[in-house]
């Protein structure tokens, strides 16, 4: 028998992007996410851009916990540390376990990559009711990285964990 880390897994994803700036049609970072997941034989059951409003965070997110279809949830941007980066400060408190590693593991791997900067990001995961939540960055090249470094790679091992 294999151990659940080696498993494939075809996961349903949530894709919230939290912008101020970007239409769909400029959204270089959500077009560049779903054709990832595509690829390695996820579906998408939602992306939305919404505003960097806490509250209009926390409403997306609630929608994505009620369907079934969604595993797990990304969202990309309002993780820094400029007064305008709200999706942290929206989400953390609805977590029932964070998942630390994750964001240490992101910032080394930032690091290699991008150098001190990457200390500003406030990139974390979790756990809200049996569903894998990330929060990422916005940049497209930080999506990549988290999705092909981290969460692809664990996304058997993990989502076996929290279903068991």
């Amino acid at each position: 028998m294999s151990h659940p880390r080696e498993k494939k897994v075809n996961a349903g994803f949530g894709l919230i992007i939290t912008t101020d700036s970007r239409t769909e049609k400029e959204d270089e970072t959500g077009k560049s996410a779903i054709s990832l997941l595509k690829e390695n034989e996820h579906k998408i059951f939602h992306y939305s851009l919404i505003p960097n409003d806490p509250q209009k965070i926390k409403n997306e997110l609630t929608l994505l916990l009620k369907d079934n279809s969604i595993n797990v949830i990304i969202t990309s941007g309002g993780t820094g540390i400029s007064p305008k980066d709200k999706t942290v400060d929206a989400l953390t408190p609805l977590f029932q376990k964070q998942l630390p590693g994750f964001g240490e593991y992101f910032r080394k791997l930032s690091y290699d990559e991008i150098g001190g900067s990457a200390i500003m990001s406030r990139a974390i995961g979790g756990i809200i009711d049996g569903k894998l939540i990330f929060c990422l960055p916005g940049s497209k090249n930080a999506v990549f990285l988290a999705l092909t470094k981290i969460i692809l790679p664990n996304l058997g091992h993990m989502l076996w964990e929290i279903n068991r």
